[in-house]
């Protein structure tokens, strides 16, 4: 099962990309995620991994999987019967960002947990992209105030 949300942001790539890897600060304007703590040094890469806090579930280890520079990056958790992989992916869409959320599960236990967590899903998605297009622009605006 897979659920997709895009996003229109006014703000360049760059600042998108920069918000997005920066996965230890998504908890200071991200509700959907109470704490993450990196387990490895350095920026986030491919085979990074990093611990997940979520309202309602356990914490989760994430570990990247694809990862290409300023234009998306995936990681993927395994639990008990379903396995969800994450993707960010953004692209130039005029003088913003087109940003695509897209969680995938996978594994036996997918059919039953996707119709179960299907609305759950598309929400979070949802409210994570409104976050980054809320933060990013806000970014863009002060960088124009300050040229």
């Amino acid at each position: 099962m897979e659920w997709t949300n895009e996003q229109t942001i006014d703000a360049p790539v760059d600042v998108v990309w920069q918000l997005t890897t920066d996965v230890t600060d998504w908890p200071t304007y991200m509700p959907t995620v109470q704490s993450v703590e990196r387990l490895d040094e350095g920026p986030l890469r491919m085979g990074a991994r990093a611990r997940i806090k979520q309202p309602g579930q356990r914490a989760a280890v994430w570990e990247v999987t694809t990862f290409e520079p300023g234009r998306e990056f995936s990681w993927r958790s395994d639990r008990r019967g379903v396995s969800l992989t994450g993707v960010h992916r953004m692209a130039p869409d005029g003088d913003g960002t087109r940003n695509t959320l897209t969680i995938e599960m996978t594994g036996p236990l997918a059919p039953v947990m996707g119709l179960l967590l299907g609305p759950l899903m598309r929400r979070v998605l949802r409210t994570e992209n409104g976050c980054f297009k809320a933060r990013a622009e806000g970014r863009a605006q002060e960088a124009g105030a300050l040229s």
